[in-house]
């Protein structure tokens, strides 16, 4: 019982305390539940990353969801994810039963143009840390600053591609990775 607690109360303050959605959360899920509560690995952190952000939802719920399962199964993963969701629920129940009045504060419309920069920040602090322990190959640094690169030219240049041709494009570049190394492998073999 005590871990299912531990569990909810965990994923309840990360719910309620980072704004900015899945991306942002990333660092504190990983401070807490890598490096200060040792409930997964940081290999593990980057697998079910990658994992959560290719499956339907957002990131930091799946990732919630995974870790409770790691720690106490189908109970753990349902006491984890409701950790993360109701603080956000709650919240936002509050702020649109008050919206009009709420964002007409002075200091709540300035709140949110700090909460902006500091979500940029968390996002990028996130990105940093899984690049820098993620070992990276060459071969996946020449991947990743193209596609850096490829970002930029399509939000400066203002093209309108589909996501879904992106994540197709990925996918191929990933297949074409793997069979090539798939025969690197067998060759040395």
């Amino acid at each position: 019982m005590k871990e299912l607690i531990s569990l909810f109360i965990t994923f309840a303050r990360i719910g309620a305390f980072t704004f900015g959605g899945g991306y942002a959360m990333l660092s504190l899920i990983e401070h807490t539940c890598v490096e200060k509560k040792k409930w997964i690995t940081h290999d593990e952190m980057m697998e079910i990353t990658v994992i959560a952000e290719s499956t339907p939802g957002p990131i930091a719920i799946n990732l919630a969801t995974y870790i409770g399962y790691k720690k106490r199964r189908l109970l753990g993963s349902v006491v984890a994810t409701i950790g993360m969701v109701l603080p956000s629920f709650i919240i936002i129940f509050i702020i649109s039963v008050f919206l009009e009045k709420f964002l007409d504060i002075k200091w709540v419309a300035g709140a949110f143009k700090g909460i902006k920069i500091a979500v940029g920040i968390l996002i990028a602090d996130a990105a940093i840390k899984m690049i820098i322990k993620g070992k990276l190959k060459a071969w996946q640094t020449v991947i990743m600053i193209a596609s850096l690169v490829g970002m930029l030219i399509i939000t400066y240049m203002s093209l309108h591609i589909s996501s879904l041709v992106l994540m197709a494009f990925a996918a191929l570049t990933g297949f074409v990775i793997y069979f090539v190394n798939k025969n690197k492998k067998k060759e040395t073999d």
